[in-house]
């Protein structure tokens, strides 16, 4: 008789201080699927999702049956009825019946309105509702974690690349520790170590040479020479206001509790003796331009990391943009983009040839920067769907909503329904815009968008300005980050 796995996907990277909270229609717009809905809408992808279809394609001994999986784009806080609402699905589809494993697909920076804590909740509500059955858990490598989150699972793993671009193999490692354990072939055991830190996500990646390339490395050894299941170190995500914000280590070892809670205590170390180098500065938009302009031939880039929806952006602000307009540049540019469905909607009216005159940004919030008039000649309008060409998430398909380009002084704009970053070459390339044939690219974007980009670009300029997501971390005003880790 088949062995009876559930899998279900609640994932959310919450920013505190993004305007508004993430709703139902938030989740909608970014995937929600259950059943063989899931299957079909998954298959073939290099997704979490996917790495489970492909694992469970090869063990025709585990029957699978999904659940609600669903995400959201980062943004505010998960309201409390929504929250609610998929959590109600998970623990339906769960009660009354028997499992042999329990997948579950996390961020671990979630915030619900009425929970720091929220990615915790999920596994405790789980674990009342399935007793003592295995369960399995793939994390973000931002995720803020607590030890109870460990405690609770009987294995997790986390992401080990920044950009992601090894999200189908955390998943499929995770499945691969879960159904061996019910096999018994492991007997894992978590240990969880604080970096006591709160460390700034932009200098985390694990490319080339730096602080979280070095502690990726140290990991992987520790893992190999002890023969530990996993080492995952978290960067954490710093814009989630919660008493698990900063840096930590989750270690799993197959048997052996102390070797678990050495290595994680070690690897914590590391990380905390790292933590300086985590700080860095950044140019302002008017300076970033200007590097790009006198970089050398090709394709440069500037990226608006304070606005980057991965982060929590809103897809409004108008720091880069405002100093573009002064900046007048005379080459072939493109700006991508603002999410403004009313404007998006007005160009669809208009239709291609009409021009424009509106504002840009400055719409949600006036915090980040006022609106920007400009005059603007409509040049194409879309449905807003593609598929990604990768590395991260490759053949997801990615919708935006109604889309819109306006020119503008001869720089392409992208106008979007909805706020997804533009890390993949596809977002370009649907509104007629082939990256390899600019001089001069601006985006609301930052490390994820490295991953699709490298091979297009001579250089890449990083810019902070006000937004929601901005390097420096003293302008926010938390209340659930423990005091010693406050900037």
């Amino acid at each position: 008789m088949a062995k009876r796995l559930a899998i279900a996907k609640f994932a959310h990277e919450s920013n505190s201080f993004t305007p508004g909270e993430t709703c139902d229609a938030d989740f909608h717009a970014y995937g929600w699927h259950r059943g063989d809905e899931a299957a079909v809408h998954y298959s073939g992808t290099r997704t979490s999702i996917g790495a489970a279809i492909d694992f469970l394609g090869l063990h025709p001994e585990w029957q699978e049956t999904f659940l609600i999986c669903t995400a959201a784009n980062p943004a505010g806080p998960v309201a409390d009825a929504t929250f609610e609402r998929i959590m109600g699905e998970i623990l339906g589809g769960l009660r009354g019946q028997t499992w042999d494993a329990v997948y579950l697909c996390l961020h671990g920076a979630m915030l619900r309105a009425g929970n720091p804590k929220a990615d915790e909740e999920i596994i405790d509500r789980v674990r009342q509702v399935v007793g003592r059955t295995p369960i399995g858990v793939s994390y973000d490598l931002h995720g803020n974690l607590g030890e109870a989150q460990v405690k609770n699972a009987t294995v997790a793993v986390g992401y080990k690349t920044h950009p992601h671009v090894d999200m189908y193999e955390t998943t499929e490692k995770t499945l691969r520790l879960l159904i061996g354990t019910v096999e018994g072939r492991f007997r894992p055991v978590g240990a969880f170590a604080r970096v006591e830190a709160l460390l700034p996500s932009f200098n985390m990646r694990t490319t080339g040479d730096g602080p979280m390339a070095e502690l990726e490395a140290i990991a992987a050894e520790a893992e190999k020479r002890h023969g530990l299941l996993d080492v995952t170190v978290f960067g954490g995500f710093p814009y989630a206001d919660t008493p698990y914000a900063g840096g930590s280590v989750m270690v799993h070892a197959d048997g052996d509790a102390a070797l678990a809670e050495r290595v994680a205590r070690e690897v914590a170390a590391e990380a905390l003796k790292r933590a300086p180098r985590f700080q860095v500065e950044l140019p302002s938009a008017e300076e970033a331009i200007r590097q790009a302009l006198a970089s050398p031939p090709g394709v440069a880039v500037v990226l608006e990391n304070s606005d980057n929806p991965g982060s929590g952006g809103i897809g409004d602000t108008t720091g880069l943009f405002g100093a573009l307009m002064v900046a007048k540049p005379k080459v072939p540019t493109a700006f991508a983009f603002f999410r403004d469905e009313a404007l998006v909607a007005k160009a669809h009216a208009a239709g291609v040839g009409a021009t424009l005159d509106v504002s840009l940004g400055g719409r949600i919030s006036a915090r980040f920067g006022d609106p920007v008039p400009v005059r603007g000649k409509v040049t194409m309008l879309t449905d807003g769907r593609f598929r990604n060409v990768g590395p991260m998430s490759t053949n997801l398909e990615v919708d935006l909503g109604h889309t819109a380009v306006l020119d503008v002084d001869r720089v392409k704009v992208i106008l979007t329904e909805h706020c997804l970053t533009p890390n993949d070459p596809g977002f370009l390339l649907m509104h007629g815009i082939d990256p390899a044939k600019l001089r001069l690219l601006c985006v609301k974007a930052k490390n994820h968008f490295r991953a699709a980009f490298t091979p297009y670009a001579t250089t890449m300029v990083d810019c902070d300005s006000p937004g929601p997501a901005a390097l420096s971390l003293k302008h926010f005003k938390f209340r659930h980050v423990p005091v010693a880790l406050r900037p």
